[in-house]
């Protein structure tokens, strides 16, 4: 073999390996660019459109509800009767269970001054049933609502509660748009 061709075979292959390197390397960073730029979606509920029909509890495929009661308090007048605390027609305004609408006993009360009360939700009781929610919306000022708390949800591909959900409220949101609260008047039209 002559040396011209060693040298003109070393120079194909080299050729061809950076051709190769450089098509791998391309290839990589397309693929960690479209990663990048695609948009992560995650089901949320649309606080104005949901009728609190209790299918958030029973219908997610956990086996608590990724669905959990949210308190928008700036919009909570603190009410001594809270029709999301009380059960309509409470024997007494006590803390007792017998009075409380929620069958957990997510929601607290603490007294803040005459007739003032403010409410808590601790969500790891909550199961989402939306009784609460409910009972705020027909009697009091609607601070709380129900809202799909991301850090819980598996994000299905197909939402088993929005598939059953009787008023459409749930839908796919981009990641990077923060929860849409009572307090907060711009839910974008369903994609």
């Amino acid at each position: 073999m002559s040396s011209d061709n060693y040298i003109n075979r070393r120079a194909f292959l080299n050729k061809g390996f950076r051709i190769g390197l450089t098509a791998a390397l391309a290839g990589t960073a397309g693929v960690t660019l479209l990663k990048l730029t695609r948009k992560t979606y995650v089901w949320q509920i649309d606080p104005f459109t949901c009728t609190q029909c209790g299918r958030c509890q029973t219908n997610c495929v956990l086996p608590v509800s990724a669905v959990k009661c949210v308190h928008a308090f700036d919009l909570c007048g603190y009410c001594d009767l809270c029709g999301g605390y009380f059960k309509p027609n409470a024997n007494t305004l006590s803390t007792a269970a017998e009075n409380q609408l929620c069958p957990t006993a997510a929601i607290t009360r603490v007294f803040i001054e005459d007739p003032y009360f403010e409410y808590t939700i601790n969500e790891e009781l909550c199961i989402g049933c939306g009784k609460c929610v409910k009972g705020c919306t027909s009697f009091g000022n609607g601070s709380l609502h129900l809202q799909i708390r991301h850090d819980i949800c598996v994000n299905c591909n197909e939402c088993a509660i929005a598939r059953v959900c009787p008023s459409e409220a749930i839908s796919r949101i981009p990641l990077d748009e923060p929860y849409v609260i009572k307090g907060d008047f711009t839910f974008k039209n369903k994609s």
